[in-house]
Order: C-alpha cells, then structure tokens, then sequence
C-alpha cells in the first residue's frame, strides 16, 4: 500500500505539472488568438532544433578528435624508424620496421581504416598518403589514385598530389608531363607548394630536357628575388631554403649567371 502511495503521489504530482502546463500554454494560446498557437508551436519547434543542433555538434566535436586520433596513429606508423636505423630519444613502443615495404604496407592499413570510418575531410587526406605509400607497393594503382585526387575539393590534397605526381613523372623520365604540372603549380602559388618550390624542381626538369637558359632564368629569378626582398620598414629579409638551394644549383649549371646576382647580404647584418 506504502508503495502504492508514494506511485501514486508521482503520478499526482506529474498530473499537476502536466495541468500547470497546459494551462500555461491554453492562456498564451488566448492571448494569441488566431495565429497565434501556430507561432507558439513554432517557437517550440525552433527550440526543439536548437537542442539537436547541439547535441549533433557535441557529437561531431568527438568523432573529430577520434579522427584525428587515428589519423595521427597512422601518421605516426608511416614515419617509424627501421630496425636498422638508429634514433636518439626514440620511444621504445614505437612500431619498428625491417624495410620501407612492410612500413608501407602496415601504413596503407592504417590509413584505409581512417578512410574506411570517417568523412572529409580526413577521408581525402587518408587517401593522399595511400597513395603515396603504395608507389612503393603498387606504384601503377598509385599513380592512378594521385592523378584522381589531383581534382580533388581539398586544395591542400589537391595541390600536394600533382606535387607528388610531377616528381614521380620526373623519375619516369616523363619531362613534358613533369613540366606542365609544376607550371601549373608555380602560378597557383600556395603555400603548401610555394611558386619557388616548384619553379626549383622545373628548373631541374628544364635542365634534363636540356634547356640550360630556360632552367638558369628560373633559378636566377629564384635568387635574385629573395636577395633583394624587403620587410615594410625597408629592412632585407632574410633568404629562404629554396633560394639557398637554387643558388647551388645556378652555380654548377651556369656560372656566368651566377655571377650576375645580387651579391648575399652578410649573415651578420640581417635584421630580425
């Protein structure tokens, strides 16, 4: 009977709310009459998404941070050292590999549950480094899986991948093909792949193409540029890897050219 009660007191006292409230709602209803329940079943409405809204982001919030995680996990498989290879301060748990093959086959793994389980855009950045594990495994399903991502939505992906693409046409021998995809990429001028870093690796292309002034126009603009560029209060800036890189590069293929940059600001005079 005691049980009884104390149920029966909830349900009294759940009547007394659900009363409460519809006499809350029948008064607002009078005093909207007309239209005016429609607005309040709207406002309802809007409240009630309102609420999935951020439970959906809370959840989107996790699967995030998860596919990060994993991301990361693959990431860090790819970059394990070998067995031979030693590796101060190296972590003892780390996965270890006996050649670049089975590192890569153990990534590609990896990296396919990524794509396997979540969306972009960690999906598309899986895929990128597959396809850049498997050029040592299945170099020709590789090549094909670069050129698709090529036009890929995701700039960086995009962008990294005819990089990718330009540099195994070099090693194919493939010149002309090599070419057409650095020039595209030295105009797109992004940051993943600067206009310089990529005019560097034409000019390499130039060079086995046997187009010496070509290839020495492009390192010397390369050079000369970053010599005489300036910060806003008019200070030199100091030069970048790439035109360190290019200068070498000049020297060996055309000393003349070379000679006729803009001398090296000291080291000891930059500015910072």
């Amino acid at each position: 009977m005691a049980k009884y009660n104390k149920k029966r007191a909830r349900e009294l006292q759940h009547d007394r709310f659900r009363d409460s409230a519809n006499t809350i709602f029948d008064r607002l209803g009078h005093l909207l009459e007309g239209k005016g329940r429609t607005i309040l079943y709207g406002l309802l409405g809007i409240v009630l998404v309102a609420i999935l809204a951020g439970v959906w982001i809370k959840w989107r919030a996790g699967k995030d941070d998860e596919a990060r995680r994993a991301l990361g996990r693959a990431i860090a498989i790819a970059n394990a050292p070998l067995l031979a290879a030693a590796v101060p301060n190296a972590d003892p748990k780390a996965p270890k590999f006996v050649s670049e093959r089975e590192r890569s086959q153990s990534a590609v793994e990896e990296f396919q549950k990524v794509a396997a389980k979540y969306g972009d855009p960690y999906r598309t950045e899986a895929r990128y480094f597959i396809a850049t594990h498997m050029l040592l495994l299945d170099r020709d399903k590789a090549l094909a899986e670069l050129a698709e991502l090529t036009r890929s939505s995701a700039d960086e992906v995009a962008t990294l991948s005819k990089f990718a693409l330009a540099q195994q046409k070099m090693a194919d021998a493939k010149y002309d093909e090599a070419a057409q995809i650095l020039v595209e990429l030295g105009k797109q001028n992004g940051t993943v792949v600067t206009q310089d870093t990529a005019n560097l690796y034409l000019a390499d292309v130039y060079a086995k193409q046997g187009k010496k002034k070509e290839a020495a126009e492009l390192l010397f603009n390369i050079v000369d540029t970053a010599r005489k560029a300036k910060d806003k209060d008019g200070a030199p800036l100091p030069e970048p890897a790439a035109s360190g890189a290019a200068a070498e590069k000049l020297q060996k293929l055309d000393p003349d050219r070379y000679a006729q940059l803009t001398p090296a600001l000291p080291s000891g005079n930059l500015s910072f």
